[in-house]
């Protein structure tokens, strides 16, 4: 598959030093620019391939000066090992139904949101959003963004996936789900889900975000087989997670 390197110069901006959101006690900078105009699409899906996230109009990589632990990840899908485990998880929410809802961003979305964020990340800015933010995280997209949704028989609401489209995949920007529902592990569940989509539309790659060794909440990440980590300028096959991290140093790891 070919990427056409994006029109025009890119534009780097170095955020200032920020509390990690990963790694207690240490601190974060991110390399970032912004996405806008015809070449979004293109400009985004070039810097894919060298580990970059978006969140709304930005695109980002950590660019810590003493710290290399935020690791890009992506699962290569055509060789996925469907273990046991994760044979479980879909019996599990084999009662759900997939819908691609593309934009269609919705107050029952919001409310879904709203108590899985303060459920699970009660003390971060997300917890504050309104619906207009929220909303905003789609509509307001400047790339090929959509909406997947998991419903029970009775049209129940559980699960919701926020997700960019590119030329050789998926990228799982937010996800968010019931979070009375523990049992059915839908967070993997809707990765599993992704995973699926991809191979069912030839594309080689779910993007994960970022894998921190040693954040426990990034842990699931490094569970699927095999994953590809961006490190030091190529992708490579993460085969002996121990090896990769967490790797600082201590001007890093003083506080703000």
């Amino acid at each position: 598959m070919s990427h056409q390197r994006p029109l025009g110069p890119i534009v780097f901006h170095r955020s200032g030093p920020m509390s990690c959101p990963y790694l207690e006690g240490l601190v974060e900078q991110q390399l970032f620019m912004e996405l806008g105009g015809p070449n979004a699409q293109e400009t985004f899906e070039h810097l894919s391939l060298y580990g970059f996230r978006r969140s709304h109009h930005i695109v980002y990589r950590p660019t810590c000066n003493a710290c290399q632990s935020c690791i890009p990840v992506r699962i290569r899908v055509a060789d996925f090992q469907n273990k046991r485990r994760y044979r479980k998880i879909r019996n599990r929410n084999a009662d759900l139904t997939r819908e691609d809802v593309g934009q269609r961003a919705t107050e029952e979305q919001y409310r879904l949101f709203s108590r899985y964020v303060k459920s699970r990340h009660g003390d971060g800015d997300m917890a504050s959003m309104s619906i207009r933010d929220y909303s905003n995280l789609v509509v307001a997209s400047p790339v090929d963004t959509g909406l997947l949704e998991w419903r029970t028989p009775s049209g129940y609401l559980m699960a919701t996936c926020i997700t960019d489209r590119l030329g050789d995949g998926y990228s799982a920007v937010y996800s968010f789900f019931d979070p009375s529902e523990d049992r059915r592990s839908l967070g993997v569940f809707m990765i599993l889900s992704l995973i699926d989509l991809a191979i069912e539309a030839g594309k080689p790659f779910v993007y994960l975000g970022f894998w921190v060794p040693g954040s426990p909440k990034m842990d699931y990440k490094a569970s699927f087989e095999p994953i590809e980590g961006f490190y030091r300028g190529v992708w490579t096959e993460i085969r002996d997670k121990d090896s990769w991290g967490p790797v600082t140093t201590s001007p890093c790891g003083k506080t703000l």
